[in-house]
């Protein structure tokens, strides 16, 4: 089965939904040949779901991932809150229980090794450095459906942001406060340097109007999204925010370069 780029299904239960998903994208074959899969959530802090990925879910893709594939599993994040580091919402969200009863590794990315990359085409960041450990594994993104104050939409694309290392992109305020200034570009270009290979979007839930917390949709979206194409996953999982994606810039400017956003979903 070739891969697909972009799947939906019906939320019933992770532990239900994501093999469907999984199997729809064809993503079996692709998780067989792996030596080392990187499963990025967004714990962005330490708040429970819908603002951070659910343990649930990601325990759901591990156990996929160990009925097709021998590869090792880490889980790999770099929290933003600017006052404690990612072992906090590891420990807080059940993601060290996870770790102990599966046999995997806990990454925290604020702290990973680096390497530095470089692109000309990029002009906010024409250098930059990502953690090792993300460019030398298959990845997979699993961020959250949410609003964004400043990005619209935080999805997976937007989700790479959390690779950052913030020796080099925090601030005072928040460990990433680099890409606040120019979000959109920000965004993008840091997917120039690393996209993720796979995607899983979880549209259980939703938020509705911030990524931080607020009301939540209503009713439930209801969603899973997948897909290779970390774009058209993004443009529409906006659309099931009510956004159109060509409202939202960092998608536009990835549009045709890092994927498509006019794909048809599977389902």
């Amino acid at each position: 089965m070739a891969e697909t780029p972009l799947a939906v299904v019906d939320f019933c239960s992770y532990a239900e939904s994501v093999p469907v998903l999984m199997d729809l994208l064809g993503a079996g074959p692709v998780l067989a040949s792996q030596k080392r899969i990187v499963i990025k959530p967004n714990l962005v802090n330490s708040s429970p779901p819908p603002v951070t990925t659910p343990v649930e879910l990601v325990a759901a893709i591990i156990a996929y991932i160990k009925t097709v594939s021998r590869a090792d599993i880490v889980v790999a994040e770099g929290c933003g809150i600017p006052f404690f580091d990612t072992d906090r919402p590891y420990r807080k969200l059940g993601y060290v229980d996870l770790a102990e009863s599966n046999g995997i590794l806990l990454v925290d990315l604020n702290h990973a090794g680096l390497m530095e990359l470089t692109d000309r085409r990029c002009t906010i960041f024409p250098r930059f450095m990502m953690p090792r450990i993300v460019m030398e594994s298959f990845l997979i993104s699993v961020p959250v459906l949410k609003k964004h104050s400043l990005a619209k939409v935080t999805l997976t694309m937007k989700n790479m942001l959390g690779c950052a290392p913030p020796t080099h992109y925090g601030g005072m305020v928040w460990k990433k406060s680099n890409f606040h200034k120019n979000i959109h570009p920000s965004i993008f270009e840091m997917n120039r340097y690393r996209t993720p290979d796979l995607t899983i979007i979880d549209g259980s839930t939703g938020l509705a109007k911030f990524h931080l917390g607020g009301p939540v949709c209503s009713p439930p979206v209801g969603k899973l999204v997948g897909g290779f194409d970390p774009v058209a996953t993004d443009a529409y999982s906006a659309g099931l925010l009510g956004v159109d994606w060509k409202d939202v810039e960092h998608i536009v400017l990835a549009h045709t370069v890092l994927g498509r956003a006019d794909r048809e979903a599977a389902l």
